[in-house]
């Protein structure tokens, strides 16, 4: 999301979930206590069976030793942007204001800080991956970042240490708390969006080139998420996107989403109302 295009990212029930879709435990990570603030992203999502996940760690985060987040499995990223990889983090919960909290600069952004501070699982495209694994190995140093365990086609959480999920747009992610009979399906879906990441988060080298060519770095497609709980929950996170035709084909009809959490915010070059940036 362009910060000249401030948004929120809101919830809404698309049909009567289960009684037990309760369980689900969703906290949001915003940047005031109580309040859906301007540059508010990040949400923690909590399975019954405990695995628990990161959906675009943004610039809500104060670091990867954020209190609020507690214990993190998984890390999802829906695109490069700034605003959703993280390229500077909050100072303070509270610090600055509503429309515009007060951040700070991290070479490295929060997502690749909170993964690795968490030994988390990296559930984005491999190209995104790839960029957030060289940051998480560029702070520890060490072996590059390896693909993500499975046994049975699942992902037995928490993992040892940081690691990708090898999935691209279309690929399903599963992972499995210990003992526990049941998965957390994580489907990766498309998004009507661009994927260029910040020149903050590049080196001198890429910039200059960049730069020297008129040119944007893309990390593949930006894209959403479905994520079915074990409970029978599921939610449709949108990522940045325009209103595209998979929502009702593949997000609606294939997948059956009931929850949808949808970035929201206002386009000044559209009048098609509340459109989705």
């Amino acid at each position: 999301m362009n910060a000249a295009h401030a948004g929120v990212t809101l919830a809404f029930l698309l049909a009567v979930a289960p009684a037990s879709a309760q369980n689900v435990k969703i906290t949001p990570v915003g940047s005031h206590p109580g309040e859906l603030c301007a540059n508010d992203r990040a949400i923690v999502f909590e399975d019954p069976t405990g695995v628990r996940l990161l959906y675009d760690s943004a610039h809500n985060v104060t670091g990867g030793d954020d209190p609020r987040l507690g214990t993190i499995h998984l890390v999802l990223l829906t695109h490069m942007h700034g605003d959703h990889v993280g390229d500077q983090k909050l100072k303070a919960p509270g610090a600055g204001t509503c429309a515009n909290s007060e951040r700070v600069a991290t070479p490295n952004s929060t997502t690749a800080e909170v993964a690795a501070a968490k030994n988390a699982a990296l559930v984005m495209t491999r190209a995104m991956s790839g960029f957030v694994s060289n940051k998480v190995q560029g702070m520890r140093g060490g072996k590059p970042i390896g693909f993500c365990p499975q046994t049975d086609g699942a992902t037995t959480v928490p993992v040892e240490t940081v690691c990708s999920s090898q999935t691209d747009l279309g690929g399903v992610f599963v992972a499995r708390a210990a003992n526990a009979s049941r998965e957390v399906e994580i489907a990766i879906v498309y998004a009507s969006h661009v994927n260029n990441a910040p020149p903050a988060l590049l080196s001198e080298a890429q910039r200059a080139a960049a730069k020297a060519d008129g040119a944007l770095l893309e990390y593949g497609p930006a894209t959403g998420f479905v994520v079915k709980f074990t409970n029978g929950l599921t939610a449709y996170l949108s990522g940045d996107t325009g209103i595209h035709s998979e929502m009702k084909t593949v997000v609606n009809e294939y997948h059956k989403a009931n929850l949808a959490v949808l970035n929201l915010g206002p386009n000044p070059e559209s009048s098609f109302p509340a459109p989705m940036r």
